[in-house]
């Protein structure tokens, strides 16, 4: 398929992981998705990897930092959406009830960024594209495919995204009889919103979710498992979907592996 060469504003546009140790990430996710990677350093003893799927960027990849690590920020996946401007998107996010974590900020020349966090405690960023506007791969075996918010609490989280973003929602029932909330961008599903799932521990903040897609669901996570991983939910059916698992990697990162079913 052709490279992406741009991302409508409220397309998830770039999954960035947070790590405690970036060269067994790469080995890791390597091994897992077949991605090879490209390290540019940030400044003194750091390092931002670019993580590459058939020579096109999927993906992105940084030690966190001790001022991190000392706020007891785990590894983790962290979601970007694409913005018009950053510096508008930051206010409306504040009037409507959103704490600021990062102001909007230039990343060199690349693009413009903030980091936000949700009325429920979800954190997430929003990227201004400049020199790169983000991911040029989506939906292809080992790229991003989906994005999803688990939280206490999809009935505040919808109006605050669907203001922020432009989303509309469509609800459909689950087998346990709660709803799934598709977000829709210009009418095509670009992400999701669900209650948080059962299995999660008690007292888990709310969190976006970053799937990857897989031509064979089953075969990943027994992947996972041989590199280290561990498979928190094993394989299984999305009803009229797909199949997807969740997979922890060995630092400890979340993340979903799915194939959807046309």
């Amino acid at each position: 398929m052709p490279t992406i060469t741009q991302h409508a504003p409220g397309s998830f546009c770039w999954p960035e992981l947070a790590s405690t140790d970036a060269n067994a990430a790469k080995k890791f996710y390597g091994g897992l998705f077949g991605w090879t990677f490209n390290d540019n350093p940030m400044g003194p003893g750091e390092v931002y990897t670019i993580f590459q799927l058939d020579g096109r960027d999927c993906a992105a990849l940084y030690n966190l930092r001790p001022d991190m690590l000392s706020m007891g920020i785990p590894p983790h996946w962290a979601s970007y959406v694409a913005v018009a401007n950053a510096d508008e998107a930051v206010a409306k996010a504040k009037a409507s009830g959103a704490t600021i974590l990062k102001d909007a900020f230039d990343v060199m020349e690349a693009g413009r960024m903030a980091v936000i966090q949700d009325p429920l405690g979800a954190a997430f960023c929003v990227w201004q594209a400049k020199g790169s506007p983000g991911v040029g791969v989506l939906s292809e075996p080992g790229s991003l495919a989906w994005s999803q918010l688990n939280t206490p609490d999809p009935g505040k989280a919808k109006p605050f995204y669907s203001t922020l973003f432009g989303y509309k929602t469509q609800d459909d029932p689950m087998p346990d009889g709660k709803s799934y909330t598709t977000l829709l961008l210009n009418g095509q599903p670009v992400g999701g919103i669900m209650p948080m799932p059962p299995n999660v521990p008690a007292g888990t903040p709310s969190h976006w979710q970053s799937y990857f897609a897989s031509a064979d669901v089953d075969g990943t996570a027994a992947k996972a498992t041989s590199l280290g991983g561990t498979v928190l939910v094993p394989p299984v059916d999305i009803p009229g979907t797909g199949r997807f698992a969740v997979i922890q990697d060995p630092q400890g990162a979340i993340f979903a592996t799915i194939h959807f079913r046309m």
